[in-house]
């Protein structure tokens, strides 16, 4: 029912920012590739999250924040920096799918862009959830 899918939804946004918090704690303990992971975590959840306000059902366990973006109509400038994170989630995990293994990658400029993109991305979940 209709409460069943409001939990739901505040759920994914309450664990959607609870990533975000978490990626921001590993900014400044420096580990700045275990940030990426947690907005990347924060952007995915959140579209999640609207993903079930307008679907009403169990989002898609994909990682392709794009596409996600897009089933739950986000505008352009959302995915272009959903297009960003989603390049993260390989990137931020494996020794081999970047120039350089995780650790070593990213830096605090880069957690710090991500940071950017996550955060607006959040704005705007928060903004259709309402």
């Amino acid at each position: 029912g209709h409460t069943m899918m409001r939990n739901a939804i505040l759920k994914w946004l309450e664990q959607a920012k609870a990533d975000f918090k978490t990626a921001n704690d590993n900014i400044t303990s420096k580990n700045f590739y275990a940030s990426v992971i947690f907005f990347q975590q924060c952007a995915e959840k959140s579209l999640k999250a609207v993903y079930i306000l307008l679907e009403g059902k169990t989002p898609p366990k994909i990682h392709d924040l794009v596409e996600l973006g897009r089933r739950v109509g986000a505008p352009e400038d959302i995915l272009a920096k959903a297009a960003k994170l989603t390049v993260t989630y390989f990137t931020s995990r494996y020794p081999d799918a970047a120039p350089e293994i995780p650790v070593r990658y990213y830096t605090k400029e880069k957690a710090e862009e991500h940071k950017k993109e996550a955060e607006v991305i959040l704005e705007w979940v928060e903004h259709q959830i309402k």
